[in-house]
């Protein structure tokens, strides 16, 4: 598996007392946090979906994906192609299936790269003893097929996706009360992610989160949104952790 190459230089902010790889559980987002797709197959499968099970086309023109959720987007898309709610309604369930399938039926031909840092932070972590899942808007098969894919499904125990979530902040809740189910109640879970959204869904239910610019959002516009750590790379927040070893020894 390719890994992309960084094209920033390092950055990383870090609130004062908050040791990043001390929480409990980390939720990681998948695409642009742990991985992005150079294939279209997933974005493709909205519209032929769609089509195929109700006869009605649409677009994604205009449609923010970044930080959304599947659910969430194949709505706005047929409200924008102005498909009746009781026509979406009684086939949503379809078209999430019919999704699904056609996703896994290109499964090889996806074309995937990590980003930087990801197999060395996924160690890292579970080197600590710590409870990892995800917490992505992909629907669950879609998600899984893609980390399975990229060679990363030995690392996650569990996940959180949007089948039944379409706002990010519901999915994440059901994610951490997973993780705090094998965790233990009072386990301090932590958000990875890569956009505001990832942020905003993190501090809506009062938890951390590292927000990494390695999707489409720049280290500036994450860190006005006053992530407990944000950083360009987990590449660059690992050699940060790494110098700070060094220095202490």
């Amino acid at each position: 598996m390719q890994i992309a190459s960084q094209t920033s230089e390092p950055r990383v902010a870090i609130e004062p007392d908050f040791a990043w790889d001390a929480q409990d559980a980390y939720l990681f987002d998948i695409d642009g946090t742990l991985l992005r797709s150079r294939d279209r197959i997933h974005v493709n499968s909205f519209v032929q979906s769609v089509q195929r099970i109700t006869g009605f086309e649409v677009s994604l023109e205009g449609i923010s994906l970044h930080g959304n959720t599947d659910t969430g987007i194949l709505r706005e898309a047929c409200t924008q192609a102005g498909i009746p709610g009781e026509v979406l309604e009684s086939q949503a369930a379809a078209i999430l299936t019919a999704m699904c399938d056609s996703v896994t039926a290109q499964r090889h031909a996806m074309d995937l790269i990590l980003m930087p840092g990801i197999e060395d932070a996924l160690r890292h972590l579970a080197g600590r003893g710590k409870l990892l899942g995800v917490a992505t808007g992909n629907l669950e098969v879609i998600g899984w097929l893609k980390i399975e894919h990229a060679g990363l499904r030995e690392w996650f125990r569990f996940g959180g996706f949007s089948d039944n979530f379409p706002v990010r902040s519901e999915l994440v809740a059901h994610a951490a009360a997973k993780a705090r189910e094998l965790a233990g109640p009072e386990a301090r879970v932590c958000v990875v992610g890569d956009t505001p959204r990832d942020i905003e869904a993190a501090h809506a239910n009062s938890l951390s989160v590292i927000a990494v610019a390695t999707g489409r959002c720049g280290f500036d516009e994450l860190l006005a949104f006053h992530p407990e750590v944000c950083a360009t790379s987990l590449a660059d927040l690992l050699a940060t952790t790494a110098d700070a070893n060094e220095s202490a020894a």
